[in-house]
């Protein structure tokens, strides 16, 4: 394994290097706030880096790279949930002549979401990552996956009106 440390080492900084815009947009998806994202970000870079010894597969570096980003991103999410300032609440209102009456955004549908039904659906259509690497990324049983994503966009059509699908 020490033998190994370098190069799996160069590999995580190579991937930190080429996927932080996603990285940066999916803690966004949580945390609402770019000064935020980027903390979160950061922490996972932090966290990933100390703990590389501990990735047995290179071959699954991106789900468990994901995983430390999802933790980290629900961690801060929870412990920064409050209630807004006015001034904040007021910047993300929605636009001026939206009516209040039309169907959710998608955005806000997802948001609404169980943290757990998010993240399956975050990584499934906001990050392209297959069942199985989703399964791996946030640690639970294939089955449990699928039964989150279907119960997932039951939720969103019911929310939106769309038809949404995984195809």
């Amino acid at each position: 394994m020490k033998s190994r440390d370098p190069d799996i080492r160069r590999l995580l900084a190579d991937y930190i290097v080429s996927h932080q815009e996603d990285f940066y947009r999916l803690a966004f998806s949580y945390v609402k706030n770019r000064d935020a994202a980027l903390d979160v970000v950061q922490e996972s870079i932090v966290k990933a880096l100390s703990k590389v010894d501990t990735l047995r597969e290179p071959a699954y570096l991106k789900t468990w790279f994901y995983r430390i980003l999802l933790n980290e991103s629900m961690n801060h999410f929870r412990r920064t949930s409050r209630i807004l300032p006015l001034e904040e609440l007021e910047q993300q209102s929605a636009p001026a002549g939206r009516d209040p009456g039309e169907r959710l955004d998608l955005y806000d549908a997802i948001d609404r979401l169980d943290p757990r039904e998010q993240a399956v659906i975050k990584l499934r259509f906001f990050e392209d990552m297959k069942l199985e690497e989703i399964a791996r990324a946030t640690d639970a049983n294939l089955n449990t996956v699928k039964s989150r994503l279907y119960k997932a966009l039951r939720k969103l059509r019911d929310m939106t009106g769309e038809d949404l699908r995984d195809e």
